[in-house]
């Protein structure tokens, strides 16, 4: 079975995806920012106590003196988790205190045009270094000096990820909310659809006039597009309804004027093999005529399933017009022939031309094939069923032949003429007023009956 897809469910997970790749990226940024104001904020810090140490360094008796400032080392202290390396570096490029082995292979002169930082790792520990100059004028003394200031990068990290989860938090949060409002927003842009098909719904099968409803702009295209099929529809339908009132007329005028054709035919003087011969066209003649009349009734009856508007009827007045209809008044005088109501009413919503065709192809059937001697025909309702019983003493339908005697043209007599509409033709209708046709078999206190068994009061 082909999977069903939902304009509502597209929509929402298209939506989710925009939110969830715009999520991602800014969880991204967020990141990249956390990482660039921890990294800011920790190498103003550096920077600082290295300027202050830069600017203890002092000439004294000509020789270069530093007095560390405690402040420095204060103002790195901030951190409790990062270990703190220096070195200063005298003209001569030698290590006037501090770690002798911290970064020593890097090129100091750069740190003449503006401090300089660098990634490095001292120890097997990741570290954050700066590098400062000073120069020296003092006539004794003269030259550059370079204060070097290393940082574990335990608490720019710690930083990083604190601003970066505070970041993903609230992005999360906001793309829940935004995928919420998203829902909201598609529900609510998708109203008009649902209008749509709940006035397409509500529409009566006969009113086929063009759509006018209040509608976006974008789907006035599909509002056409219906309203044009329904206009070709419309004349589908007076064209169906066309050929059969000219088909009706078309093909019974030749029908009837052959029969009496051969009604007019003088029996008496034709030899033996020529009355058979006409016998036998007569019977010919009167099954063609009534094949005819079943499929132009077939035909009208499946036309109206879908068309006509269930209306509420009694079932007792059209199950007693169907047996006048379908009993003759030449019937076999040794058959009883019976009609009774159990109700005085049996309201139900159908279509009566419909249901008077279906009641009368099961009691014709049951006169042309199955009743020897007796024909009853019920009307009743039981539990909230509508049912119209149909019951003769003839043999029945075998019980295995049930399901398939409702199918159009299948029948249980195929040699005698029988050309299998009956029982299609009520069942259809049947199932056009959300019922069925049941048999009940024949037993020692019981006759076969045929049951069109129907809802009983519904709603138009």
């Amino acid at each position: 079975m082909a999977r069903e897809h939902s304009l509502f469910g597209r929509l929402v997970l298209r939506v989710t995806i925009i939110l969830t790749i715009g999520a991602a990226l800014l969880i991204t940024a967020a990141w990249y920012y956390g990482r660039s104001a921890a990294s800011q904020t920790y190498d103003r810090l550096l920077l600082g106590a290295a300027l202050q140490m830069a600017g203890s360094l002092s000439i004294e008796d000509g020789k270069l003196n530093a007095s560390l400032p405690v402040s420095a080392f204060e103002l790195l202290g901030f951190s409790q988790e990062d270990r703190i390396f220096y070195r200063l570096i005298d003209t001569e490029g030698q290590t006037l205190t501090g770690y002798r082995d911290l970064a020593g292979y890097i090129d100091y002169t750069a740190a003449r045009t503006g401090p300089v930082f660098l990634n490095d790792v001292y120890r097997d520990t990741p570290v954050r270094l700066v590098v400062v100059s000073r120069v020296l004028s003092d006539p004794p003394l003269s030259g550059w000096a370079y204060v070097l200031v290393a940082q574990t990068t335990e608490a720019r990290n710690a930083l990083t990820q604190e601003i970066t989860s505070r970041a993903i938090l609230l992005v999360i949060l906001m793309s829940f909310l935004a995928l919420i409002a998203g829902i909201l927003a598609i529900r609510y842009s998708l109203q008009p659809v649902a209008a749509l098909g709940s006035a397409l719904h509500k529409r009566d099968p006969q009113d086929l006039t063009p759509l006018d409803l209040d509608i976006p702009t974008e789907m006035k295209p599909f509002i056409g597009s219906i309203n044009h099929f329904m206009n070709r529809l419309d004349q589908r339908v007076m064209l169906l309804q066309r050929f059969i009132a000219d088909a009706a007329h078309q093909i019974r005028t030749p029908l009837t004027a052959l029969a009496a054709q051969a009604d007019m035919l003088e029996t008496e003087t034709l030899p033996a093999n020529a009355q058979h011969s006409l016998q036998r066209m007569r019977v010919r003649i009167t099954e063609l005529s009534r094949l005819t009349g079943q499929l132009l009734n077939h035909a009208m009856v499946i036309h109206r399933a879908g068309t006509v508007h269930l209306e509420k009827t009694d079932l007792v007045i059209v199950a007693r017009q169907a047996f006048r209809m379908a009993v003759p008044v030449t019937v076999n005088p040794d058959i009883v022939v019976s009609f009774e109501a159990a109700q005085k009413q049996v309201p139900v919503a159908g279509d009566i031309v419909s249901l008077r065709e279906a009641i009368a192809n099961i009691i014709d059937n049951a006169l042309r094939h199955g009743s020897k001697a007796e024909l009853a025909v019920r009307v009743s309702a039981e539990n909230n069923r509508a049912l119209v019983e149909v019951s003769d003493d003839g043999e029945g339908i075998p019980p295995e032949k049930w399901p398939h005697v409702v199918e159009r043209f299948m029948t249980s007599k195929p040699h005698e003429g029988n050309s299998g509409l009956g029982f299609a033709i009520a069942s259809e209708v049947a199932t056009a007023h959300s019922g069925l046709i049941r048999f009940r078999e024949k037993t020692a206190h019981s006759n076969f009956c045929v049951i069109l068994d129907i809802p009983l009061g519904q709603d138009t």
